[in-house]
């Protein structure tokens, strides 16, 4: 059977229904989201003279979700516009509605008879082939469809997101003993092709994957730090970016899942299991007394941790008082800081003979041998168990990932020195002669299975630009930026310098790319896999050079800036930027030039450089203008102070996208611009868009003039800004900035409606950018952002 899905309804509206519903039509997938009818009125609803017949009681609990969802922090949905594919309605008046879907996710509360009950109601109106999924995060999906009929069991899985579903890749699968493995195939490639998912298939066990080996792990320091006496910002201190975890590191991280809720995905486990490990998933007094006394964490205001004014307090354990926060300090941390690498840190931290070697060995041994012992039970090999941790926990590497960063040997003679347990897995590894669990053949990852190694299987879209360079190797590379031939005729430039911030090194790359692409290649992709796609430019060297007065140097590097760019956008061959996380200043500048963007789906661009007491200086004010003019619609007649304005309030204000699809709305992508929701296939898809730019035979755009609002437009920009100014809003210089920004966009005071070339702008732009780059305000700015990493306001 061909599955396909093209409509969705999920039920229950809680924060994880709503959160699934959310990313659904963020996706552009119509969504129906369900919910139970209220029993009683609300006070407001009784003065109203409403009663419980009327429609906007029956559908408040879900009304009262999709409200949420508009001031959820972090947003839920990329943007609220997407609110227009969600449709509302409850359980009873509504339920026929599931005929006309495809996928239906349960989403009700963690109680087998009430899921049980529901299933039973879906099977009377679901279509024969619709794929139906419960998000439980650790009740057995096998248990929910027993009774229910063969074709309904068939096409019947788990399917567990992770809160928040936007932003949180992992997607656990469970089938069922019943589910058809063309179902499971379909909604694994589904979920990664879009829903954007990183896919782990787990098995039907006691909390799955990542729930199961994450919640043993924050059980083990809990018992380790309460047993030896440490303190909650001590563990939080050695538990979090130190070692690859997120900076939430264990304590915040219990905040932020609720303690209430951490206590019920505990006791899923200690109900399930038996002797040692009940005896670990046991809850200790401490977070019972917590919720007892209302201290549920972050939900409630305070759990370990308070705030109280500026000041963050932590719980002493022994008192249950509220005290200042404490770090560990330990010889092992300071050396692990200046360690370079995080196999190398782990290996510095898990083996010394310190009180952080030994509350870090502590909870690595354990975790790591139930990592093993689970292996085959809860999921069916390593490599699952690891990405489940990573894109589930935020771990930078998985458990048998960290074992062999520390060494698989060392470690197990450690571990049986000990007397502790070692799995037949792990000696059956080191039996063979092997020193780890996965390692490189012919340029492929392989994972130790159990017997032998066998190479990971990997989607074709998901390309990896360390692995691709190591089989493959680069045409060109300097300290910035390296040439990759990434197949088909394209070519991908790949930023690599710190915080990929652009300097001379890379302006002189995207040049050979250029001449290198319009000679020999179909296309060239702007992309890379670092943390942020670019910072901007190089603000170190800018501010070094303006304070050594050498303005004469700084015009030449604007100069090639800006003719760069122009080189991107009249480039004979198409150039394709794939822009992802933070796309800021001179990194939205080489974005807007291009032929296409091709954006990840979490991509935050803006043009920031007033922040830092400049305006861009690489062509960004005239690109985001010209932009915002090619987005309108053809054959209507074009207010361009409106244009203008629009483009002025964005980079006055320096504002920053929050998704892709805001970018968007913010002109800095066009309608013509892709979006990829999985950030893994980026690469993969902009090169596809090069390819078909290419294939319908791409021709560059045609220099013209561009026209300008000139000096009435110059006055309306600066209005708004003169009045923040007389009122205290903004300070001299930032009505100076806001002056030298308003006369570019303007083009001068020319009068309204001149068309200029691009030149003549590109030239207004360079000297209001040198201008504010000699300022010694703009320097301050500089230099504060540079020690602090923040605004300054002088």
């Amino acid at each position: 059977m061909t599955y396909k899905i093209e409509k969705v309804a999920v039920i229950g509206s809680g924060v994880m229904g709503s959160g699934i519903a959310a990313h659904l039509v963020n996706i552009g997938i119509p969504t129906y989201m369900l919910d139970i009818v209220p029993k009683e009125l609300t006070k407001e609803e009784q003065e109203k003279g409403l009663t419980l017949e009327h429609p906007t009681v029956r559908n408040r609990i879900v009304n009262n979700a999709v409200q949420k969802l508009l001031k959820q922090k972090p947003a839920p949905l990329t943007s609220p516009k997407n609110l227009a594919l969600l449709t509302v309605g409850n359980l009873e008046d509504d339920l026929d509605k599931l005929k006309e879907v495809d996928w239906i996710i349960e989403v009700v509360v963690e109680n087998l008879d009430v899921k049980r009950n529901l299933f039973e109601k879906i099977e009377q109106v679901r279509k024969p082939g619709a794929i139906v999924s419960s998000n439980t995060s650790g009740i057995s999906v096998n248990k929910m469809v027993e009774g229910r009929t063969e074709e309904f069991q068939k096409h019947f899985l788990g399917t567990h997101f992770f809160n928040p579903p936007r932003y949180l890749k992992l997607l656990e699968i469970i089938p069922t003993e019943h589910t058809s493995p063309d179902v499971v195939t379909f909604m694994k490639n589904f979920a990664e092709d879009v829903l954007g998912k990183g896919v782990v298939i787990g098995k039907d066990t006691p909390n799955f994957v990542a729930n199961r080996i994450g919640t043993y792990g924050l059980h083990i320091t809990l018992h380790e730090m309460l047993k030896r006496g440490y303190s909650v910002g001590e563990v939080d201190s050695v538990t979090g970016p130190l070692i690859g975890r997120p900076k939430s590191a264990t304590f915040r991280t219990l905040d932020v899942v609720g303690l209430d809720t951490f206590i019920h995905v505990a006791k899923t486990v200690y109900d399930q299991t038996t002797g040692e490990e009940q005896k670990v998933f046991e809850v200790p007094e401490l977070i019972h007394k917590l919720v007892e006394r209302g201290a549920l964490g972050a939900k409630s205001g305070q759990g370990f941790y308070v705030k109280k004014g500026k000041d963050i307090y932590e719980i002493d354990p022994n008192t249950l008082e509220y005290v200042p926060q404490k770090k560990l300090k330990a010889p092992s941390i300071e050396m692990a800081k200046q360690t370079k690498g995080l196999d190398n840190k782990l290996k510095t931290l898990v083996y010394a003979n310190d009180r952080a070697g030994e509350l870090l060995w502590n909870i690595f041994a354990p975790t790591l041998i139930y990592s093993a012992e689970l292996n085959g039970i809860i999921a069916d090999n390593i490599v699952e168990i690891d990405n489940a941790m990573k894109w589930g926990f935020g771990w930078s590497q998985g458990p048998f990932e960290m074992w062999d960063a520390i060494g698989v040997e060392k470690s197990v003679a450690k571990m049986e020195e000990e007397g502790r347990n070692v799995p037949e897995f792990v000696k059956k590894l080191l039996a063979k002669g092997y020193k780890s669990f996965y390692q490189e053949i012919d340029g492929q990852l392989a994972f130790f299975n159990g017997e032998d190694y066998e190479i990971i299987p990997v989607n074709e879209k998901a390309i990896d630009l360390k692995r691709y360079k190591k089989q493959h190797g680069v045409l060109k590379s300097n300290s910035g930026a390296s040439l990759i031939d990434i197949g088909d005729g394209i070519l991908l430039l790949e930023f690599h310098s710190k915080s990929n911030a652009i300097g001379l090194d890379i302006i002189q790359m995207i040049n050979y790319a250029i001449d290198e692409v319009e000679a020999n290649y179909k296309g060239l992709v702007i992309g890379n896999q670092g943390k942020n796609f670019c910072v901007g430019a190089n603000l170190g060297m800018i501010l070094m050079e303006a304070q050594d007065d050498n303005i004469f140097e700084l015009d030449y590097v604007v100069r090639a800036f800006q003719k760069t760019m122009r080189r991107i956008k009249y480039s004979r061959k198409p150039v394709v930027a794939a822009p992802f996380g933070m796309t800021l200043g001179g990194g939205a500048e080489v974005c807007l030039p291009a032929a296409r963007i091709q954006a990840s789906a979490e991509t935050y661009m803006g043009l920031v450089e007033v922040g830092v007491g400049l305006i861009p200086g690489g062509g960004g004010n005239l690109a985001l203008y010209e932009k915002a003019l090619e987005g309108l619609p053809k054959g209507v007649e074009i207010d361009y102070q409106a244009v203008a304005n629009k483009v002025f309030e964005t980079i006055a204000m320096a504002k920053v996208s929050t998704s892709a699809e805001e970018a968007r709305e913010n002109n800095f992508l066009s309608n013509q611009d892709g979006i990829s929701v999985n950030p893994d296939h980026l690469i993969y898809d902009a090169k596809q868009v090069a390819l078909s730019l290419y294939k319908s035979g791409y021709k560059p755009p045609v220099k013209k003039k561009i026209k300008v609002v000139g000096a009435p437009g110059y006055a309306t920009m600066l209005l708004g800004a003169q009045n923040m100014y007389t009122a205290g809003y903004i300070s001299e210089h930032d009505l100076k900035i806001a002056k030298k920004l308003a006369y570019v966009l303007a083009g001068g005071l020319v009068p309204y409606g001149t068309e200029v070339d691009e030149e003549y702008l590109l030239n207004l732009e360079r000297q209001a950018f040198l201008e504010l780059v000699a300022d010694r305000k703009s320097q301050e700015r500089m230099q504060h952002m540079l020690v602090t990493g923040k605004p300054l306001r002088n």
